[in-house]
């Protein structure tokens, strides 16, 4: 049932793209050719070859969408996200069908270069606009209560739990969950995140008649292998949907996918987000914002290097050995902001608020985080990113890896020069658990609009340091 309720999201996204597609050819031509916000210096074409164009779109514009993940469920459920995907899709198919155009196109007729850009811009629009009406209709209906799926739950242990939470934060897929079932007597008669203890699993077809309920999701953990087998077989009996959830949480993972091997099914323990096409677009927008923001800022190096050797006569720069993608180690450049009999390239020694081997000069760079720009050479270089975890020196990681075990999988992705720990108040001497918890919320939840939402908050605390 979810995923038929998936597939009538689907449909409707899909007759919405074709629908605001449509229309925006439309506009496009009414805009260029009536409007005539440029002027028209070769006769106004007739609107039968344009809305020629309606047929290939809705051919052209659903294949882009799918293959840009526009017609699967989303890990981040935002707007500006979603804005960004349509975006993207709707500059892509709009190449497409420039070429299509090109090698195609009617004898004795050329279609209008101008019209492309404003078709594509309105589309956009209305692509993004349908969307987020369906989305809205659909979930109001659901969160009234309309069409509501009943829905028992057995095992009240953390699987259940963390089960019942994420059914209970998506209320747009319409689900209620009625309670649990559990052979724990300590957790009979109880209620759990306000969801009741009904009984024990021997009690599931009288509830499941009683409550009229159209599913069950079992989640048990592995140890009760043979129990989940019983129930899936009684479940049978009683005509609804049966569901089971896998209990991995015994393991670590930053989240599980599942693949296909000749018609075997193979649950991944390590998917993240960054793989594949999304890997790529990071690194395009990586290569691009670090050389922007080396252009921009690139005329300050010769000043700050002069800063750093007029006061103590020593080198600008120094490089440092840190962790990075995979493990791998890679050095790191800064502006030197330590006196040069203290300064050990940081082995072994952490840095504290006030450091005394902190120069004059470097403590002005690091309030305004100066002293990281060489950083944006790394970028460049495939050493690290403009958002990810920050890196660490190989001797802290074997320290800190053998006290929290998932600290490695911090190192899934490329180091980031800011990342969503240090714009939530986690820089320098703070919490090591903390920023392992961000740096794998951002690992597993990252998107580029999380990227813009953080490069975005990093500057706001640069400019309000700046004023304090």
């Amino acid at each position: 049932m979810i995923e038929r309720r998936r597939q009538i999201q689907v449909v409707l996204q899909l007759v919405g793209d074709i629908l605001a597609t449509a229309v925006a050819i439309l506009l496009a031509y009414w805009l260029r050719f009536e409007v005539q916000v440029h002027p028209v210096t070769k006769g106004t074409p007739p609107l039968d070859m344009y809305l020629r164009l309606i047929p290939v779109t809705a051919l052209m514009w659903p294949t882009v969408f799918y293959f840009q993940g526009l017609y699967q469920r989303r890990r981040l459920r935002s707007r500006f996200d979603e804005l960004l995907r349509v975006v993207l899709a709707v500059m892509l198919a709009t190449i497409m069908l420039t070429a299509f155009l090109t090698f195609y196109r009617p004898s004795d007729f050329t279609y209008s270069r101008l019209f492309l850009p404003i078709f594509a811009g309105i589309d956009a629009l209305l692509v993004a606009l349908s969307r987020w009406m369906i989305s809205d209709v659909l979930r109001r209906v659901r969160r009234s209560g309309g069409n509501l799926q009943m829905v028992l739950v057995v095992g009240a242990g953390e699987l259940g739990k963390r089960l019942v939470e994420s059914l209970q934060a998506h209320r747009e897929y319409g689900f209620s969950v009625v309670g649990y079932l559990d052979d724990d007597p300590g957790k009979q008669k109880r209620k759990i995140q306000g969801v009741p203890v009904l009984g024990t699993t021997q009690d599931l077809e009288a509830i499941a008649a009683r409550r009229r309920i159209d599913q069950v999701m079992i989640a048990l953990p592995m140890a009760a292998h043979h129990r989940i087998v019983q129930l899936i077989r009684r479940c049978g009996q009683l005509l609804v949907e049966i569901k089971v959830v896998p209990d991995l949480l015994q393991y670590y993972v930053v989240r599980a996918g599942t693949e296909e091997l000749d018609g075997l099914p193979i649950i991944n323990l390590t998917q993240i987000p960054l793989e594949g096409w999304n890997q790529i677009v990071k690194r395009v927008f990586d290569v691009i914002g670090a050389t922007a923001m080396l252009l921009a800022v690139g005329w300050l190096f010769p000043i700050i290097a002069w800063l750093i050797k007029h006061e103590d006569a020593g080198p600008a720069l120094y490089s440092q050995v840190r962790m990075g993608l995979d493990g791998r180690s890679f050095k790191l450049y800064k502006f030197r902001s330590m006196r040069i009999d203290h300064d050990t390239n940081g082995q072994g020694k952490w840095t504290r608020t006030d450091d005394p081997r902190v120069t004059r000069v470097g403590a002005f760079l690091r309030r305004y985080n100066l002293d990281e720009l060489p950083q944006l050479l790394n970028i460049i270089k495939g050493d690290m990113s403009l958002v990810g975890p920050r890196p660490e020196q190989p001797e802290f990681v074997d320290r800190f890896k053998s006290r929290y075990p998932e600290y490695q999988a911090r190192h899934r992705v490329r180091a980031g020069l800011t990342g969503w720990a240090q714009v939530n108040g986690l820089r320098g001497d703070t919490s090591i658990r903390q920023r392992v918890v961000h740096d794998l919320y951002y690992i597993e939840n990252w998107s580029l609009a999380l990227d813009l939402k953080i490069l975005w908050r990093t500057l706001r605390m640069a400019v309000q340091e700046a004023r304090g």
